[in-house]
C-alpha cells in the first residue's frame, strides 16, 4: 500500500518569517507627523477653498443645507489636486452595501483631449454623484432586474482618503448608496438618518435643562478582536478559506486554560505586523489607542478612541481591510470570524456608545454626584427605557450566523439583552423609585496591601463581562456585536431607540410642567415612571448562570438564542412604526433587510454544509481508510506470528467505528439539506437552524474522533495545536 505523504511542514511555517522578511527596513514612527496624512481633513480642505465656498460647505455639513454646483465644483478641484499630489491616478465612490463589506469602482482622473493628449479632470458632478451598475448587490426586493440602477452620493461629513499600493494610489470618497427610487441600499444612509433623529430629540431634551448646543450626536469607539494564523496552515484548511472558521478540529491538549496569553508579551512577528498596521491606520486618520494579546492563543485586540459614529463606522471598515492586508505581508491571515476555533474564546467588537454635544459635553458623564446630576439621569433613564422596550431590535442588530456560535460562551455575553449599571447607579435608581434621592455611593480608594504601591481610585461599580449592554463609567458598552460585522446597524438601532425614548420622555415632561408642576417635581415624576416600567432590564449578576435564564423569563425578557429566533421579529408593526416615525427606514427598507439577512444566513450555512461535506469525504475519509488498511495489515501480520494483537485490534476497531460514524452522519446531513430545499426563504433558514446545524455537529464529532486516532502523518489538515501556537 502506498503511504500518504504529509502535505505540509510545521517547521516551515515556524521559519517562514524573519525580521525584515518582507524586504523593508524597519523605521521609527512619528505619529504626530504621519497621523491623517492620507486623509483630507476639513482643515486641510479649508486651506484650499475660497472663504465663501468654505462657509457654504460648512453650512452643508453642520446644518444640512443643500450643496450647490458652484461649491461642489470647487471642492472637487481641491480634492483632485490634493489626491494627485499624493500620487493618486484614480478616484472611487467608496460605499458600504448590505453585504457588510465595502465596495468601490475606480475611474481615472485622466480625460483625453482633442489634441490627442490627456488632462486631469474631476467635476463637482462626479464628486456628488456616481452611478455604479450595482445590480448584483443585495436589495431585498427594493428593485427589480430591469430597474437595477443605483446611485452613490457623496457624504461630506466623512473625509476623503487615499488608499496606497506599492504601484500607486487612489482617492476614496465616502458615499451613500441608494436605488433610483431613493431607498437606502447601504449601511451609511440609515446611520446618517438615525443621527439626525437622535440630534433632534437630544437637543429638545437639553433645551428643557436650559442647555443650548448646535448639535448632539452619538460617539463610538469599537474594540476589534481578531485571530492570526500562519498562511501555511490557512491555505491547507478549506474551511478557513471558504468560511473563516474551522468546521472540524479536535480540542488540543492546551488551549487557553493557563491564562498565559492574555496581556502577555506580544511575539516579535505579531508585533511587527501590529506596528505596520497601526502606521497605515494612523496615516488614514484612525486614532488607534490600544493593542494587546487577547484571551485565546493567537487572538489579539486593537481599539481606537471615540469618534462621531458615522466616521467611526467608516474607520471600522478600513481597520478590518487594513488588518487583513498587512497580515499577509508577514505570512499571516487575519481571521475576523466570531468563532474561528471551537472551545476557545470567540471574537467580538465591543461597541462603546455615548452621546456628545458639538461643544464636547459627554451627556453620559455622571459627575461626582450622579444623584445631583439630573440631566445625566434623564438621558441615562431614556437609554434604559430604550433598551427595555426594544430588546428584540438590539438582538436583531447583532444577529448573523457567525455570531450565533459566540453568544453565551467563553466571555461573550448571552443572547438575553440586559443592562449592567453597577451598584452605585442601581442605588441611585432605587432611591428615585422610593422617592427619596439623597446621596450616591462613593467609590473610595482601593488599597493594594503594601505601602510601596499607592492607593488608587476605586470605581463604584465593577465590570461585568457577562452583560451584553453595560454602563462603564461614562458610556455604554454593547458587548454582543460580532467581530466581523459592520457597526452601522447596531448604531442605527441604538440611535433610533434612544431618540424615541427621549421623544416620549420629553413629551411627558413638557405636559407635566404645563400642568403647573415645578420643573424639578415634574422631572422626578417622569424619571420615576420611566424607571418603574424599565427596571427589569437592569441586571448586575452572572449572565451565564441558569438562574438568570429563569429569572429573565420571569421578568418577561426575551431569550432569542439564534439569528432565526430573532430575525422574524424585525418586521413586527412596532419596529416598522419606530423606524418610520423617525424617518430612519421605511417599511420596504425594513422588509428588505429582513430578506437580505435571512438569505445571508442561509447562504453562509449552505457554504459551511458543502465545505464540511467536502472535507469529510475527500480529505478525512480517505486518510482514515488508508490508516485503517495499515492497521488491518498489521493485525494480520501479528496474528500470523501468533503474537497478541489485542492492542492493534482495539485501535483498528476504534478507527473503523469512527469511519462508520462519519459515513452515517454524512448521509444524515445530505438528507437534512435536501428536505429543506423547496421551502420558502424564512422557513428554509429556520429548517437549517433546527435540522442541518445539529447534523453538522455530528459530522464534526466523527471527524474529531478520528483525528484523535488516525496517525499524524496521515492526517490531511493542520490541527489546532499547530494553528494556535506557531507564530
Amino acid at each position: 500500500m502506498t503511504k500518504a505523504i504529509r502535505r505540509y511542514d510545521t517547521l516551515a511555517a515556524a521559519r517562514n518569517w524573519l525580521p525584515n522578511a518582507n524586504g523593508e527596513q524597519s523605521q521609527s514612527m512619528n505619529i504626530t507627523e504621519i497621523f491623517g496624512e492620507n486623509t483630507l481633513q476639513l482643515e486641510a480642505l479649508k486651506e484650499r477653498l475660497p472663504k465663501e465656498i468654505w462657509v457654504a460647505l460648512q453650512r452643508t455639513i453642520q446644518e444640512g443645507e443643500e450643496l450647490n454646483s458652484k461649491v461642489a465644483d470647487a471642492v472637487a478641484v481641491a480634492m483632485k489636486d490634493w489626491a494627485m499630489e499624493k500620487g493618486a491616478t484614480h478616484f472611487t465612490h467608496w460605499f458600504q452595501p448590505l453585504t457588510g463589506f465595502t465596495a468601490e469602482k475606480h475611474d481615472s482622473f485622466i480625460t483625453p483631449n482633442e489634441g490627442g493628449g490627456a488632462i486631469a479632470e474631476f467635476s463637482g458632478k462626479e464628486l456628488i454623484q456616481g452611478e455604479p451598475d450595482a445590480s448584483s448587490f443585495p436589495h431585498g426586493g427594493l428593485r427589480q432586474t430591469f430597474e437595477a440602477r443605483g446611485y452613490t452620493a457623496w457624504d461630506p461629513t466623512s473625509p476623503a482618503f487615499i488608499m496606497e499600493n506599492q504601484n500607486g494610489s487612489y482617492l476614496c470618497i465616502p458615499t451613500a448608496f441608494a436605488s433610483w427610487t431613493g431607498e437606502a441600499l447601504d449601511h451609511k444612509t440609515p446611520l446618517l438618518r438615525s443621527n439626525e433623529a437622535l440630534n433632534k430629540q437630544a437637543k429638545r431634551a437639553l433645551k428643557l435643562f436650559d442647555v443650548d448646543t448646535k448639535r448632539v450626536g452619538s460617539t463610538v469607539g469599537c474594540e476589534q478582536e481578531y485571530f492570526l494564523v500562519d498562511q501555511e496552515f490557512y491555505y491547507r484548511r478549506p474551511d478557513l478559506m471558504t468560511t473563516g472558521r474551522t468546521l472540524v478540529g479536535a480540542k488540543p491538549p492546551r488551549g487557553q486554560e493557563l491564562d498565559d496569553h492574555y496581556f502577555g508579551s506580544i511575539p516579535e512577528r505579531v508585533l511587527s505586523f501590529m506596528l505596520e498596521a497601526e502606521k497605515e491606520l494612523y496615516k488614514l486618520g484612525i486614532p488607534v489607542k490600544t493593542r494587546h494579546n487577547e484571551v485565546a492563543p493567537s487572538q489579539y485586540e486593537i481599539a481606537p478612541i471615540f469618534e462621531s459614529s458615522n466616521i467611526a463606522a467608516d474607520h471600522q471598515q478600513l481597520m478590518m481591510i487594513t488588518l487583513k492586508r498587512i497580515a499577509r505581508k508577514y505570512g499571516f491571515e487575519c481571521l475576523l470570524h466570531e468563532k474561528p476555533y471551537d472551545g476557545l474564546n470567540g471574537s467580538g467588537k465591543h461597541l462603546n456608545w455615548s452621546l456628545s454635544t458639538s461643544e464636547g459635553m459627554n451627556l453620559l458623564e455622571p459627575g461626582d454626584n450622579p444623584h445631583d446630576n439630573m440631566q445625566f439621569l434623564f438621558f441615562f433613564s431614556a437609554i434604559l427605557k430604550a433598551v427595555y422596550e426594544n430588546q428584540d431590535l438590539l438582538r436583531i442588530s447583532i444577529a448573523h450566523a457567525a455570531n450565533d456560535h459566540r453568544l453565551g460562551a467563553n466571555e461573550a455575553p448571552p443572547a438575553i439583552i440586559s443592562a449592567y449599571i453597577g451598584d452605585r447607579l442601581e442605588d441611585v435608581i432605587n432611591q428615585l423609585l422610593e422617592g427619596d434621592l439623597k446621596e450616591s455611593k462613593q467609590g473610595g480608594l482601593l488599597g493594594l496591601g503594601t505601602p510601596v504601591l499607592p492607593s488608587i481610585p476605586k470605581h463604584a461599580g465593577d465590570r461585568n463581562r457577562t452583560s451584553p449592554f453595560a454602563f462603564t463609567g461614562n458610556k455604554f458598552e454593547f458587548r454582543a456585536v460580532g467581530s466581523s460585522q459592520s457597526i452601522s446597524f447596531p448604531t442605527v438601532v441604538l440611535n433610533t431607540i434612544v431618540a424615541d425614548a427621549l421623544d416620549e420622555m420629553c413629551t411627558q415632561l413638557e405636559e407635566k410642567v404645563d400642568g403647573d408642576n415645578s420643573f424639578e417635581k415634574a422631572l422626578g415624576a417622569v424619571l420615576s415612571d420611566t424607571l418603574e416600567t424599565s427596571k427589569d432590564i437592569i441586571f448586575n449578576g452572572d449572565g451565564y448562570s441558569d438562574e438568570w435564564t429563569e429569572e429573565a423569563k420571569n421578568r418577561g425578557l426575551l431569550n432569542l438564542p439564534t439569528t432565526m429566533d430573532a430575525l422574524p421579529l424585525l418586521t413586527d408593526d412596532k419596529n416598522i412604526d419606530l423606524f418610520e416615525k423617525h424617518k430612519v427606514l421605511n417599511e420596504r427598507e425594513v422588509h428588505s433587510r429582513q430578506e437580505i439577512w435571512a438569505e445571508q444566513y442561509l447562504t453562509t450555512l449552505n457554504i459551511e454544509t458543502d465545505t464540511t461535506e467536502a472535507i469529510a469525504k475527500t480529505m478525512v475519509y480517505p486518510a482514515a481508510v488508508r490508516y485503517l488498511n495499515e492497521l488491518a495489515e498489521s493485525v494480520e501480520r501479528i496474528q500470523r506470528l501468533e503474537l497478541d494483537n489485542s492492542g492493534s485490534m482495539a485501535m483498528l476497531q476504534k478507527v473503523n467505528t469512527g469511519i462508520n460514524s462519519l459515513n452515517e452522519s454524512l448521509e444524515e446531513l445530505r438528507e437534512a439539506v435536501l428536505e429543506g430545499e423547496e421551502l420558502p426563504l424564512m422557513e428554509r433558514a429556520t429548517h437549517i437552524k433546527d435540522n442541518v446545524i445539529p447534523v453538522m455537529t455530528k459530522v464534526r464529532d466523527s471527524v474529531d474522533f478520528l483525528e484523535r486516532y488516525v496517525a499524524d502523518d496521515y492526517w490531511p489538515l493542520p490541527i489546532y495545536r499547530e494553528m494556535l501556537f506557531v507564530k
